[in-house]
């Protein structure tokens, strides 16, 4: 059913979702959200993230299918929503009010969705199911989630090291890689709709 372990499937597997979910790039959200009063819990990040992958590696087009959407439209939604923290992080502005009956808690929204567990990542983890063995993926996936604890665990020493001036210009840099990231997830997705919806429209 998982099929057979094999070490450099399971390396490339955890490279590709390293690289996507670029967990040292979302230092500076996560310092950005800490500075506006927000809690990012390190072992309850990486446990909620490891929740989302298994499951949506699992059932993700099943759950999305129960609701008519497909991963292209859920890959835009991401987008829209990373599109927007970027454009806070680069123009100092901030776009997701903090009202006062809202959670402290930032653990799960933003940090573990869309930033770790987001379209982009998910979409990713679906479609190298194709490649290697379930086993392979699993296991780059708990790969993952241990280093999302250890960067999480490590925010406040880099935090110190850097000091204000670097962590500014970390932000600035970051925000737009996330920005980049964003539009390049939304223009792919959305071509796929359009063409979707043309190929529909001449059938």
């Amino acid at each position: 059913m998982l099929g057979h372990f094999n070490f450099q499937d399971f390396v490339s597997a955890f490279l590709v979702l390293f690289a996507i979910i670029d967990m040292p790039g979302s230092i500076p959200v996560i310092l950005n959200l800490r500075r506006k009063g927000k809690i990012v819990k390190a072992s309850k990040t990486a446990g909620l993230s490891l929740a989302m992958f298994f499951i949506f590696f699992y059932v993700g087009e099943a759950f999305l299918a129960l609701f008519s959407v497909d991963i292209s439209s859920f890959a835009v939604a991401g987008s829209l929503i990373i599109f927007v923290m970027a454009l806070e992080m680069i123009l100092d502005i901030e776009i997701f009010k903090s009202s006062t009956d809202g959670p402290k808690d930032s653990s799960f929204f933003p940090v573990v969705f869309p930033l770790i567990a987001g379209a982009g990542s998910l979409t990713t983890m679906l479609s190298i199911r194709a490649q290697y063995d379930s086993i392979n993926i699993l296991s780059a996936i708990v790969a993952n989630v241990i280093v999302i604890y250890i960067v999480l665990k490590l925010t406040k020493h880099i935090e110190k090291f850097l000091g204000a001036g670097g962590i500014y210009m970390l932000q600035k840099f970051f925000g737009i890689i996330l920005l980049a990231i964003s539009v390049k997830l939304f223009t792919t997705n959305i071509t796929f709709i359009i063409d979707s919806i043309i190929k529909a429209d001449k059938m």
